[in-house]
């Protein structure tokens, strides 16, 4: 009878051992998932930043281009007050959009071309977009890696009752971004 219990406590005990390291992966795994987002959202609010003195130089050289740049600024606007993921994603996807007609301006306009704020300028949201494009990539695998362990056994027994839930990729909204680019080599 003694090794009975002995064996009901020992096996109790692995279960709850094996609970708690189930989890602990799971908190890691969200609080991964909340480090990535932040990591996203600085290098948005980074392109934020330098969405104002992109255009307030192109405005110098493009004062027709109006339109242009006033949806590169209502964009801005519109996703700084976004409080969904899959709005901002949306939106952020249009500003990019956006951002990048700002750009081929310059070919329409020497000046603005040669500009050196411009030219630095231009650098710089280059390099924010490598930025971005790299955190959500580190965002989504850490999603991908939640979202994986909260619908797989044995995780899923301890994750729906605890309340964890599956959080939303940061995905591509705009089919001109998943669209292949035409190559003309003739």
């Amino acid at each position: 009878m003694d090794e009975l219990i002995t064996v009901v406590s020992v096996g109790m005990l692995l279960v709850l051992l094996a609970a708690i390291w189930m989890y602990n992966r799971l908190i890691a795994d969200r609080n991964q998932v909340l480090s990535a987002w932040s990591d996203i959202d600085v290098q948005l609010m980074r392109r934020h930043q330098l969405v104002p003195q992109l255009v307030e130089t192109v405005k110098a050289y493009a004062a027709f281009e109006k339109s242009t740049l006033l949806a590169v600024t209502e964009l801005r606007a519109r996703s700084d007050s976004s409080r969904s993921l899959s709005d901002k994603a949306t939106i952020e996807s249009n500003l990019h959009q956006s951002l990048q007609t700002l750009l081929a301006l310059a070919e329409a306009y020497p000046d603005l071309k040669a500009d050196d704020n411009f030219r630095q300028l231009q650098t710089e949201l280059t390099a924010l977009e490598d930025h971005i494009q790299y955190a959500r990539r580190f965002y989504n695998g850490a999603v991908r890696l939640l979202n994986t362990r909260i619908q797989s056994f044995p995780h899923l027994l301890l994750a729906r009752p605890l309340g964890f839930k599956e959080a939303e990729f940061f995905e591509v909204s705009g089919g001109h971004e998943r669209a292949a680019p035409s190559l003309d080599i003739n």
